[in-house]
């Protein structure tokens, strides 16, 4: 039994108020009672409640009027009725209004503690549902980690050794080396891998509303605030949360983090009331963690605290021997999504993907084998397909098509102009969003341009 899950509790009859708040309260609940709709919505508004059961035959405010205010501030609720004038017309009215179930007065005890408890269980098990879709999401869109050499081998004995501890990681690497991979490992290897796991990309929340993602608010604590909200890090309780980019984090938001690492404990946002914060801290960054330590823009304090145990993951191009491996994986994996038979790739254009440097690692080398995948018309991921992607994505590799100048070394001296700006555009925006961790505001800033326009040169380059 969750002794957490609140319970409000609405009749006008103050002896079944107190009926019902002694009966759950032996079950574990936490129980708040209200004599009328108008209490109960002042009530619901400051505080987060997992049910409300409520009297339908109420002076003033009825149950079905109160019912509809509270879809109107939380559509999830779970709200139960209560009447003593059973009829059809009141359970069908109340159930077209989103009641979950009816019970009709007198009820019997265990009829009702049935009816709580199933409707609670189905709440848990949609949240639940809700988790797993959104990691399945975040897992499919980067696939599994996989690597065969020695380095590798090395993060997996990592893995394993510092999972079974709670002691606060940093994961390094550079954008596209599988740093939330990493992450997830060290979680589904844990103890606490039954609870959740809640990424947060802090380059990709605005400044303003991150204090909020991460430690909630209370109602009216800025504008906008129309009702209490759970933060992450109550999302992550029991389990774990992974802080990506945390060299983004403001300074005003790194002491707040400290505080929370130190004292295990937080507030939300306009509140009091603190709260302990279980849970086990991973970080990453792909900055060099110390150059900003020294430029004092992240707290050394904070450093020593979120880098107990340091991961570094290497570059594809330190793997090299990996590539075949991958890309086959990749492929596989592409084939069975899009629904295409592919069974492999050539050895020659296996040559050229060796040639390349992947300045987005494994990310980029996914993306060019799910194009590839896309665009291959045989049976087999060709060297045509791979050195079009190639050529494209940086024309001087290797001198396939373009010298260092840009001119073609192989035919007449003569130069595709359109194809080596083309090449060259699309090479700083792959960079640009690279340094940027993906996160458009940044990547547009860096190239010194607009954010509209860097979205249309993502679409035109089909970059993703």
């Amino acid at each position: 039994m969750n002794n957490k899950e609140k319970i409000l509790v609405v009749d006008d009859e103050k002896s079944m108020q107190e009926f019902l708040k002694i009966t759950l309260g032996r079950e574990g609940y936490q129980v708040v009672t209200a004599s009328t709709g108008a209490k109960a919505l002042k009530i619901f508004e400051k505080d987060l409640f997992d049910m409300v059961i409520s009297d339908i035959k109420m002076p003033r405010m009825s149950g079905i009027e109160l019912l509809k205010r509270l879809k109107e501030i939380d559509p999830g609720i779970i709200v139960v009725m209560l009447t003593a004038y059973a009829s059809v017309d009141n359970a069908v009215e109340a159930m077209k209004e989103g009641a979950y179930d009816y019970v009709s007065k007198p009820f019997q005890v265990d009829e009702l503690k049935l009816v709580i408890r199933n409707a609670l269980d189905k709440r848990s098990l949609e949240r639940e549902n809700v988790l797993l879709k959104r990691e399945l999401e975040s897992h499919f869109g980067f696939g599994e980690i996989v690597g065969t050499s020695p380095k590798m081998q090395k993060i997996y004995d990592m893995i394993l050794r510092v999972a079974k501890t709670n002691t606060n990681i940093l994961i390094t690497g550079e954008s596209g080396t599988g740093k939330e991979l990493v992450a997830r490992a060290i979680h589904r290897e844990s103890k606490r891998s039954a609870g959740a796991f809640v990424p947060v990309n802090c380059g990709a929340i605005p400044e303003n509303l991150l204090e909020s993602e991460l430690f909630g608010h209370e109602k009216g604590a800025f504008t906008g605030a129309v009702r209490t909200k759970k933060g992450l890090f109550e999302a992550a309780e029991g389990g774990s949360i992974f802080l990506d980019e945390v060299t983004e984090l403001a300074l005003n938001l790194q002491v707040k983090l400290l505080r929370v690492i130190q004292e295990r404990r937080f507030k939300r946002v306009g509140g009091t009331e603190e709260m302990d914060a279980d849970v086990r801290l991973i970080s990453a960054t792909n900055r060099d963690i110390e150059k900003e330590v020294k430029a004092e823009r992240f707290r050394q304090d904070l450093f020593f605290r979120i880098n107990v145990i340091p991961i570094a993951l290497p570059p594809l191009r330190e793997r090299k021997e990996e590539i075949p491996l991958l890309a086959n994986h990749f492929i596989a994996k592409y084939s069975k999504a899009i629904g295409k038979e592919i069974d492999g790739i050539e050895a020659e254009a296996l040559e050229l993907l060796n040639k390349h440097d992947f300045p987005g690692n494994v990310r980029e080398l996914e993306n060019m084998m799910e194009r590839a995948v896309a665009l291959e018309t045989g049976k087999t991921i060709s060297f045509d397909t791979i050195r079009a992607d190639l050529t494209d994505e940086k024309l001087s590799v290797s001198g396939i098509k373009a010298g260092g100048d840009g001119f073609d070394t192989e035919e007449t001296g003569k130069i595709d102009f359109q194809d080596v700006v083309a090449g060259t555009e699309k090479r700083l925006i792959v960079e640009a969003m690279n340094r940027a961790g993906g996160v458009k505001t940044k990547a547009a800033e860096i190239l010194n341009i607009s954010l509209r326009s860097l979205r249309y040169l993502l679409d035109k380059y089909g970059i993703g």
